[in-house]
């Protein structure tokens, strides 16, 4: 006879095949990415007060104004980030935490995750737990010049839409890496990818319009 502990495993495991379904019917494809979303609960990294909603394809609202990104839109620049194992990453806007831990998951090698807000920044560690073995948030302008000084990344994720491409990221990309960022125009936001390869100028390919919060440069001030 199933105990207790059976019956919240299965149904973990039923709600998690219909979230991966109801993403598949949204177009989402890539099945890395599908199955880096299938094992990371996006519950444990969602308010309480909003974790019923967490397997809804919604952004949902954190502290400081900031959002959780829908999972669709996040699988979107994720796989146009075109992840490979070990590679090196640097995130921008931790937020909540969840796109960090489906990069470790993704097989990042390890993950520079740099969050505007001191407390988002301290809670996303909080939840990520083991997972700190591969990756490190601190809180940082992201999109200031400082944030990739004296690096260099093998992928670069802008978890929100920028009105003009910072010009230090790209020259942080390794040969063969890859920058992906809404962009935002008078046509809204759009995914764009910065991809480098070799020695040649990045070439920039700009995908579909996203729903993409706007990202704000500088340090927050709301710890």
């Amino acid at each position: 006879m199933a105990g207790p502990d059976d019956a919240a495993g299965l149904s973990r495991a039923i709600g998690s095949a219909a979230f991966v379904l109801a993403l598949r019917e949204r177009g989402v494809r890539d099945t890395a990415v599908l199955r880096a979303m299938e094992q990371v609960p996006r519950e444990h990294f969602a308010p309480a007060p909003l974790r019923e909603h967490a397997r809804r394809d919604i952004a949902l609202p954190l502290p400081q104004g900031q959002t959780m990104t829908a999972p669709s839109v996040a699988a979107a620049m994720l796989g146009a980030l075109d992840m490979r194992p070990g590679v090196r990453v640097l995130e921008i806007g931790t937020g909540s935490g969840y796109v960090t831990a489906l990069l470790v998951r993704l097989g990042a090698g390890h993950v520079r995750s740099l969050e505007r807000y001191p407390g988002l920044a301290r809670a996303a560690r909080e939840r990520l737990g083991v997972n700190l073995n591969d990756a490190t948030v601190e809180a940082a302008d992201g999109l200031g010049p400082d944030s990739a000084e004296r690096h260099s990344f093998d992928r670069i994720l802008v978890n929100g839409g920028v009105a003009a491409l910072p010009p230090h990221l790209p020259a942080a990309l390794k040969p063969g890496g890859r920058l992906v960022m809404g962009l935002w125009s008078g046509r809204g936001c759009r995914l764009v990818t910065i991809a480098r390869d070799g020695e040649a100028p990045p070439a920039r390919l700009e995908g579909p319009a996203l729903r993409l919060g706007p990202m704000t440069p500088g340090r927050g001030r709301v710890s």
